[in-house]
């Protein structure tokens, strides 16, 4: 009772931030609002042991999407669309201003830094990725909007319940917007190119 409270207080909070704030008109699938949203801080974990901090954020737009390795189909499917948008977007902006794909897997359980790594990088070589401990992704989840929660299975296994629009970072690292699923890949790479070449 207590995650369906949570889960239904995230997605109040969702729903409360799209609806109220009126987004900035011109973009096709992209959300943005009229103003960005500072992210309060957090210490997430990357590859390698390294530690994952707002000032990995800075210095360009970032299409962020928390997910697991164990997804069978909403996960694959939105890294394989920001994927090809990427690739729109490579071929339009120079190498300094392209927006990077974050990836933070919200199942610490089962997916270290370095395997949330390798399944994004699956997708796309220039993502990056992050996990952490469940109240420090509760957390940064809730700063961008999503929640999540852990779902039992059969014989003791589990799955993870989560948010699947995509949250736009930019390059100040805060919260400009969103994106809603199923991401529409040719109207995404557009908005994308327009923010990158905005400068934020």
């Amino acid at each position: 009772m207590v995650l369906l409270a949570a889960l239904a207080a995230g997605l109040g909070l969702w729903f409360s931030q799209s609806r109220t704030s009126s987004p900035r008109p011109g973009f096709e699938t992209a959300v943005v609002y009229p103003q960005a949203r500072p992210l309060p801080a957090f210490t997430l974990q990357g590859a390698g042991g390294t530690a994952f901090q707002p000032s990995d954020l800075m210095g360009r737009w970032h299409v962020a999407f928390i997910g697991f390795t164990h997804c069978p189909d909403v996960c694959p499917t939105t890294l394989a669309d920001l994927a090809n948008a990427e690739k729109r977007w490579q071929a339009e902006l120079p190498a300094e201003r392209q927006p990077r794909i974050l990836f933070v897997s919200i199942d610490p359980g089962r997916d270290t830094p370095d395997r949330a790594l390798e399944y994004a990088r699956y997708f796309s070589p220039q993502a990056v990725a992050a996990t952490g401990e469940t109240g420090a992704l509760a957390d940064f989840a809730r700063s961008l909007g999503m929640v999540f929660m852990q779902v039992p299975l059969e014989e003791g296994d589990y799955t993870m319940d989560h948010s699947t629009q995509v949250a736009l970072i930019d390059p100040q690292g805060r919260m400009a917007g969103f994106v809603r699923s199923p991401l529409q890949v040719e109207a995404l790479a557009r908005d994308l190119v327009r923010l990158a070449e905005s400068g934020g």
